[in-house]
């Protein structure tokens, strides 16, 4: 059974608690008890899978166009079933993109590869879920 690919291994910490090993050997605590709350859930994690993802993306894009980034962030949201499985039918990307000058061509080629040709969490999301992407430039004073 086993292909010889890196693997994830998730360990049974009890009390509704698991603590993931990414195959790079990293530790994540997960939680499933909502109501304690005391660490990302799965589901959460794939929101922040999503924005590291396009994060990376974006902002090495912009570096390589020398574009002068002072600041940046991206937030991600989704929204889920009603019913089980709980799915996300849509996540919402927004890039706050902080600056000196940006050429707002260079952000949305930016975010735009990201999108459709780089991330490939967004591209194992896909079909799927409707991933909605947007940005907004600030400039720095």
């Amino acid at each position: 059974m086993d292909n010889g690919a890196p693997k994830a291994v998730i360990h049974s910490a009890g009390d509704e608690l698991f603590i993931g090993i990414s195959p790079s050997g990293h530790a994540q605590v997960i939680e499933t008890n909502h109501e304690r709350g005391s660490a990302a859930t799965p589901m959460e994690l794939l929101l922040v899978a999503l924005g590291g993802c396009t994060a990376v993306d974006v902002v090495s894009i912009l570096k390589k166009k020398r574009e002068r980034v002072t600041a940046y962030r991206v937030e991600v949201s989704g929204t889920r079933r009603e019913e089980h499985p709980r799915a996300y039918t849509r996540m919402e990307v927004r890039h706050f993109v902080t600056g000196k000058g940006l050429s707002e061509r260079a952000v949305a080629q930016a975010v735009e590869l990201s999108e459709t040709k780089y991330c490939s969490v967004a591209a194992t999301l896909r079909p799927g879920v409707e991933i909605v992407t947007t940005y907004e430039i600030i400039e720095d004073e």
